[in-house]
């Protein structure tokens, strides 16, 4: 059996996303939806309504009258907060564990995920690109395939070192020489198995801008620059964080400067401290 055949074994019995933030991102993606729309998606996954309802009444929010729906709920903390809430959760079992393979221990990943996607955010609202959601979700899972490619990674670290350290490879281009694909392809296949939309698998494929033509997609330019934000930051410098191609034409397609990423980085910590006392109460 080849490395990709047994990959693909692998993906099938990666524990899925609920579908709930799926069926989300396709109601946030028609501009025609409404909040009574959003909460009938959420309503009928127990699980996801009974955090989030044990967020909105928490001390966090001091309300005087507890809410009793996802409607309530919805009314209460806003449309981008839920949905974000109900995306962080979903992803967050997920991308939890260690990837050793990347130099990335427990808990690693999944805060450099958020970071990341909190800033893919803020980056699509201060430059108005649509489809904020998606790009935080797309930012937030880029690099589900780690989780099953890692200990191919670390099998052939050694390979892959040498073409890092002798050959100037990147990371993600010795990765794909050893062992025939990369962590962002095997990314897409998870997402496209998983039936996110073909925007989502899109940016996942493309995150590293590998094509450079996909720098023209602001979309995926977005989701690449809060990725080097987060290395400048020291946020998840795994192994390969640490032989990171940045590519400075990806703020040229955005129109972002050194000042912007400055105050990117400023009020990241901002908005950080709101989504970790969001997570540390569910």
């Amino acid at each position: 059996m080849t490395t990709l055949q047994k990959l693909m074994k692998e993906i099938k019995n990666l524990k899925p996303i609920p579908a709930v933030a799926n069926q989300l991102l396709t109601v946030v993606d028609n501009p025609d939806s409404s909040m009574e729309d959003i909460a009938n998606v959420i309503q009928y996954d127990p699980m996801i309504t009974a955090r989030v309802l044990k967020t909105c009444n928490s001390a966090y929010f001091g309300l005087k009258h507890p809410a009793e729906s996802i409607k309530d709920a919805v009314n209460i903390l806003g449309t981008d907060q839920v949905i974000e809430l109900v995306l962080l959760k979903s992803g967050a079992k997920a991308l939890a564990g260690s990837q050793e393979g990347y130099g990335l221990e427990g808990g690693d990943m999944w805060r450099y995920s958020v970071s990341s996607a909190v800033i893919a955010k803020q980056i699509a609202v201060q430059f108005s690109l649509k489809n904020k959601n998606t790009i935080f979700t797309s930012a937030l899972i880029k690099d589900i395939g780690k989780i099953v490619l890692e200990k191919y990674v670390a099998d052939s670290s050694q390979k892959i070192k040498d073409l890092v350290e002798k050959k100037n490879f990147s990371f993600r281009e010795a990765e794909k020489k050893i062992l025939g694909i990369d962590h962002a392809e095997l990314g897409a296949m998870i997402a496209k198995m998983w039936k996110f939309s073909p925007r989502m698998i899109k940016i996942i494929r493309h995150h590293h801008l590998a094509d450079e033509k996909m720098i023209k997609d602001k979309e995926i330019a977005a989701v690449y620059l809060s990725d080097c934000i987060c290395m400048m930051m020291g946020q998840g410098v795994g192994l390969d964080g640490l032989s990171y191609r940045f590519k400075d034409k990806a703020m040229k397609e955005l129109g972002i400067s050194a000042d912007d990423i400055t105050m990117i980085i400023a009020e990241f910590g901002m908005n950080m401290k709101e989504v970790e006392g969001l997570l540390h109460i569910v």
